[in-house]
């Protein structure tokens, strides 16, 4: 799948769930999400683009959720 598609649902997910008070949880319920809702290859490439690109156009919070729980 195109890269800027996985950026674009990434974060809209993000942007859902970092309306959470609890910032460490929201991350983990996009990360949840993410694997719960995404094959293997687009989890594989989104976690690809956040080490080799450093999750350009990527939300900060979902970068920490792909780096700390995905």
């Amino acid at each position: 799948m195109n890269i800027d598609q996985l950026v674009t649902m990434a974060n809209q997910i993000g942007s859902f769930f970092k309306s959470y008070p609890d910032q460490e949880k929201a991350k983990e319920e996009i990360a949840n999400h993410l694997t719960k809702f995404w094959a293997p290859p687009m989890r594989n490439q989104i976690k690809e683009h956040v080490a080799k690109n450093a999750g350009k156009g990527l939300e900060v919070i979902v970068i920490d959720a792909i780096q700390k729980h995905l």
